[in-house]
């Protein structure tokens, strides 16, 4: 956190190198987290960069008093939800097409069995409603409380924790029957 502190302040003050460390610091979670919103790895990363990007040309106006972490994470899911609204007045999302993550791991059995439940896991992700979807992310991945995410979707947090309940049993329900299969 202090870290973050003085980055911040020297990025506010023209550091290049500051905003580089941030970016290098975080632009892996702000992609885990774009990847399973979006399902797609060439938006998400677009997304990540469009985040960074606004970031930097806003040093002057950031007043950011809590964790960077979660203000980029809360940047990176505002902007999916942007980007989903605007598709979905100009054309209809398909999520049958969603792409896997592909991980390298040590050995090649390894590597297939993990892109196996990888694809499995994105599958079913891809099934849930966008809203219990995005809960789910935020809570696991942006490490965002019930309190925090439900101020940002503008809503109850008995609703978020109801989109989260329901998206865990609906992602419990998918992957079970695609283990009985």
């Amino acid at each position: 956190m202090l870290e973050d502190r003085i980055l911040l302040w020297k990025f506010q003050r023209g550091s290049r190198e500051a905003l580089r460390q941030i970016y290098e610091k975080y632009k892996n979670d702000l992609l885990k987290l774009a990847v399973s919103l979006v399902t797609d790895v060439n938006t998400a990363e677009d997304v990540v960069q469009d985040v960074f990007v606004s970031f930097a040309q806003s040093a002057d106006t950031i007043g950011l008093a809590g964790d960077l972490r979660k203000y980029l994470v809360t940047c990176a899911a505002n902007r999916i939800r942007n980007r989903r609204r605007d598709l979905q007045r100009h054309e209809a999302i398909g999520l049958d097409g969603a792409d896997s993550l592909i991980c390298g791991f040590r050995r090649p059995e390894q590597w297939a069995i993990l892109n196996e439940e990888l694809q499995s896991l994105s599958q079913a992700m891809a099934q849930i409603p966008y809203e219990q979807r995005e809960v789910l992310n935020l809570y696991m991945q942006g490490d965002l409380t019930f309190r925090q995410i439900a101020a940002m979707q503008n809503a109850s947090i008995n609703t978020i924790q109801g989109r989260y309940r329901y998206g865990i049993a609906k992602l419990r329900s998918l992957l079970n029957s695609e283990l009985e299969k």
